[in-house]
């Protein structure tokens, strides 16, 4: 019998995991991927626009972008990898997410800790892969071959869209299915 609600609670806990991950961080990253994507492709058009778009500004938007994709899936092949081990963290995180904070009294239950090998290095990869793609936004700005926000907005768009497809195989997009 206890092997029969072991397996109900882990597939709950993954369950509330896959919405968790969709709610939490594939809506935001498909809106930022987006907004972000517009808003860096109508800074193209201004400079292609106002005559300073040129072959450095073509090899540097495509750096910047490709540079976000590739930091955006690593991303997500770290958060994947805890989906696959740990799914009760997303889970924990989803079920602190719907408690409601009525009284201030009242005691949070804990939130489950991630305990894996190189787990302390993480913040600093994370420090990291931003401090990278701030520094080649400001190296392409100040070579004069990217507009500001070209500079800025598209390594960004780079890593929401590289963290939204990524997940696309994990966690295939919910609606109405067409089967025949």
């Amino acid at each position: 019998m206890g092997k029969v609600i072991t397996a109900k609670k882990k597939e709950s806990e993954v369950d509330q995991a896959t919405i968790y991950i969709r709610t939490y961080i594939l809506f935001p990253a498909g809106v930022m991927g987006l907004l972000t994507m517009v808003i860096g492709i109508v800074a193209l058009v201004y400079q292609l626009i106002v005559d300073t778009y040129d072959e450095w500004t073509f090899a540097n938007s495509s750096m910047l972008l490709m540079v976000g994709i590739v930091f955006g899936w690593g991303q997500t092949r770290y958060h994947r990898y805890i989906f696959r081990t740990h799914p009760e963290f997303f889970a924990s995180r989803m079920k602190s997410s719907a408690v409601r904070r009525v009284a201030r009294g009242k005691k949070q239950p804990a939130e489950v800790e991630l305990d894996h090998p190189g787990r302390s290095l993480m913040p600093l990869v994370v420090i990291l892969g931003m401090g990278t793609l701030l520094g080649l936004s400001a190296w392409s700005f100040s070579t004069g071959s990217l507009d500001y926000m070209a500079a800025f907005f598209l390594p960004w768009a780079g890593f929401f869209w590289g963290k939204l497809f990524t997940w696309h195989k994990v966690i295939p997009p919910t609606g109405p299915t067409k089967k025949k």
